[in-house]
């Protein structure tokens, strides 16, 4: 089937056909080192990275092309604040190296596959290919030089607001020429400015300097991808004037460019944009301190990659809850599997079910709600089967493919659902005596004391008492005792499994 995808560009939804059969050429714009990484941040990162990963296991060939902006006026501005006194050309290198080395340990920490190549601004001016680009734009009449400042004349640009489908009229009656700038029309963008005293500086043509923000991801994508590659994304703010003014400069100087641009909604705290200011500022750390990175794509995966996403603690208590799921499932398969192996293999009805509805949501647009949601109804299949199909033949088999079949697709998510299996084992799950029995259950995790065990089976006995008597009141408080302590029950009917919150 069809890969169908929403091209910014053309507004619309179109099937997804390679510039070369099974090869993908994607470029996405990276961060600015100049702070630690935010969780708009790493929802950015994510949503490409899923569309990456779904690429490469419909059997595409991704190379993938993620820049990094080391030199800007934030990173100047940060390195006069965090090295006063030093060499502002040594300061703005330790602060775009230290950030960058931060983002890194931070997209390890969620899993997050490194680019094929991660480009750098300097070193694109470094080796003169940046000067070259814009050189090339003023030989063919569409950027002059002023003051040793060279500028992007948008006169010249053809259907510029294609993108972000807004007519240059309109847009020029909002706009202003700041003081000091020798620009002609208030859109005109820099390609290159002039040097400032102390500032970090390269030899050009029209005098030292550094490049303007825009012609980096022109100068990068096209050097390292061709003048013309499958896919652009990054986020709906990016769309103007950074995306804009990056088509207007590519076609000025001869190139196709991108056939797709992908643009993912942003990410709001409590409904407002999160702001150091207002104190609402949560980094990729100060989240994977208290949950799994797996807790923090499931909450991402739920909302549309186009979609803005509201972040809340509580929703992201929700998805923890949702991880639990799995670890409950991968439980139940081990003591499904105790009943023995027969010799013939077949897939269950349910498994192909649920895994061509994920396939079919992927396939339109990356619709990760409706693939999630496929993902989480082979979860409740597959524990209903456990639960009422224990004479059918192949019965272990069946277990076991529906297992390789959520972590092949919970992979496609980058959702380390091998890692929560085998921890998940590793505690020796129990499962409680169930009310009024006296049979004795499986032998306790060599990690736990058999004291503190049978006083979770007692508890547990006592909970169970309380919901036949109807006195829910004393068995929420007794489950929340139990989670205080970290044990989580999950009620099953043939009795409570208790484990341990990993």
């Amino acid at each position: 089937m069809s890969i169908f995808i929403y091209n910014s560009l053309t507004r619309k939804k179109e099937e997804f056909i390679p510039l070369k059969p099974k090869e993908i050429k994607m470029y996405v714009c990276g961060p600015t080192v100049y702070d630690e990484a935010h969780i708009g941040h790493a929802r950015s990162a994510y949503v490409f990275d899923v569309i990456r990963r779904y690429l490469t296991y419909k059997g595409l060939e991704v190379k993938f092309v993620r820049n990094v902006t080391d030199v800007d006026d934030k990173i100047i501005n940060k390195a006069k604040n965090e090295f006063k006194g030093e060499d502002l050309n040594t300061a703005v290198g330790k602060v775009s190296n230290k950030y960058l080395d931060l983002y890194h340990d931070d997209m390890k920490s969620l899993g997050i596959l490194e680019p094929d190549i991660e480009p750098k601004a300097t070193e694109y001016v470094g080796n003169n290919k940046m000067q070259e680009f814009i050189q090339q734009l003023i030989e063919q009449d569409c950027a002059y030089v002023a003051d040793g400042d060279v500028y992007f004349d948008i006169k010249k640009a053809k259907g510029y607001g294609k993108l972000s489908n807004q007519a240059i009229e309109k847009m020029e009656s909002g706009a202003r020429i700041a003081l000091g700038e020798k620009k002609k029309d208030p859109l005109d963008f820099a390609l290159w400015k002039a040097a400032k005293p102390g500032e970090p500086a390269w030899d050009s043509p029209w005098g030292k300097g550094r490049p303007g923000w825009h012609i980096e991801c022109s100068v990068m994508s096209s050097d390292i991808l061709g003048d013309e590659f499958d896919i652009h994304g990054g986020g709906i703010d990016l769309i103007f004037p950074h995306h804009e003014n990056e088509i207007a400069q590519s076609e000025g100087a001869g190139k196709t460019f991108a056939h797709y641009w992908i643009h993912h909604g942003l990410l709001t705290i409590n409904a407002q944009k999160m702001s150091k200011s207002l104190g609402n500022f949560i980094t990729i750390k100060d989240v994977i301190n208290k949950y799994s990175s797996d807790v923090l794509k499931i909450f991402y995966l739920q909302a549309h990659y186009s979609s803005p996403v509201d972040f809340t603690w509580e929703r992201l208590e929700e998805a923890h809850k949702a991880i639990q799921r799995f670890e409950i499932l991968f439980f139940r398969m081990d003591q499904a599997r105790k009943i023995g192996m027969t010799s013939s293999v077949q897939t269950a009805n349910f498994i192909e079910k649920n895994k061509n509805n994920f396939i079919k949501a992927m396939d339109d647009n990356f619709n990760t709600p409706d693939a999630l949601a496929s993902l989480f109804d082979l979860v409740n299949d597959t524990n209903k089967f456990i639960d009422t199909e224990k004479q059918t033949a192949n019965y272990t088999e069946i277990v076991n493919e529906a297992e390789r079949v959520i972590i092949e697709l919970g992979n496609i998510f980058g959702l380390e659902l091998k890692s929560i299996q085998i921890s998940t084992r590793a505690f020796n799950l129990e499962l409680s005596e169930p009310s009024g029995s006296s049979s004795s259950s499986s032998s306790s995790s060599s990690s736990s004391s058999s004291e503190e065990i049978a006083e979770i089976k007692s508890l547990i006995v006592d909970r169970n008492e309380a919901r036949k008597s109807r006195d829910f009141k004393k068995s929420d408080e007794i489950r929340k005792t139990l989670e205080d302590k970290g044990i989580i029950l999950e009620d099953t009917k043939d009795g409570t499994i208790w484990r341990r919150k990993l």
